[in-house]
C-alpha cells in the first residue's frame, strides 16, 4: 500500500538512510548518529513522497519530484522534469515490492498529469535498478558522468500520452 508518512515510520525512514547497503548507490550512508537528530518526527511529508507499507509498517518509499535543474540529465532544457526515485530496506529488496509500488506511483502521476513524461537516473553499476526501469518501460535517453560515476538517465511515457 502507497501512504502518507507517519511518525511511526520515523525509524525505518533513519534505516534508509543509514544503510550501506541502500545508500551504496545513493552517496553512501549517513552517520545514524546525525540522523537521529536530524529527521523529524514524522518524516518525508511532501507531496510526491509515497511510504510502502507492508502489513502495517513501512518497507521503503518512492518519490515523484521536480528534478533539479543544476543537475545533469535532461529532457529538455528547460528542466524541471518529473523524477521517480526509491529506497527500500534490504529485507524488501528481491519480492517485486519496488515495481508494484512504482507502477502504482506512476499510474497515479499518469492520471494526474497526462502525457507528462518521468524520468529516472542511477548508476549504471546499480543492476537491480536498471532492471527495474526496464520493468517499468523506461527507455535510455543517455549516459553522464555524475558524482564520479557513469549514470544512466531514463525515460517513461504513460501509455495514453501520444509521446
Amino acid at each position: 500500500m502507497l501512504r502518507e508518512s507517519e511518525a511511526q515510520d520515523r525509524a525505518a525512514f533513519v534505516e534508509l538512510f543509514a544503510s550501506p547497503e541502500v545508500r551504496t548507490y545513493l552517496g553512501g550512508p549517513r552517520p545514524r548518529d546525525e540522523l537521529e537528530r536530524a529527521v523529524p518526527a514524522v518524516p518525508g511529508r511532501r507531496p510526491g513522497l509515497f511510504v510502502i507499507d507492508l502489513h502495517g509498517a513501512m518497507i521503503g518509499t518512492v518519490t515523484l519530484g521536480r528534478r533539479d535543474a543544476e543537475r545533469p540529465g535532461h529532457l529538455r532544457p528547460e528542466a524541471g522534469e518529473a523524477e521517480l526515485g526509491y529506497m527500500f530496506l534490504p529485507e524488501a529488496w528481491g519480492h517485486g515490492y519496488a515495481t508494484e509500488a512504482c507502477a502504482a506511483a506512476l499510474g497515479w502521476f499518469a492520471d494526474a498529469l497526462p502525457g507528462e513524461p518521468v524520468v529516472l537516473c542511477t548508476q549504471t553499476a546499480n543492476d537491480r535498478s536498471l532492471r527495474l526501469a526496464a520493468k517499468l518501460g523506461f527507455t535510455e535517453v543517455k549516459r553522464f558522468e555524475e558524482y564520479g560515476a557513469e549514470q544512466w538517465f531514463g525515460m517513461w511515457s504513460s501509455p495514453t500520452s501520444s509521446g
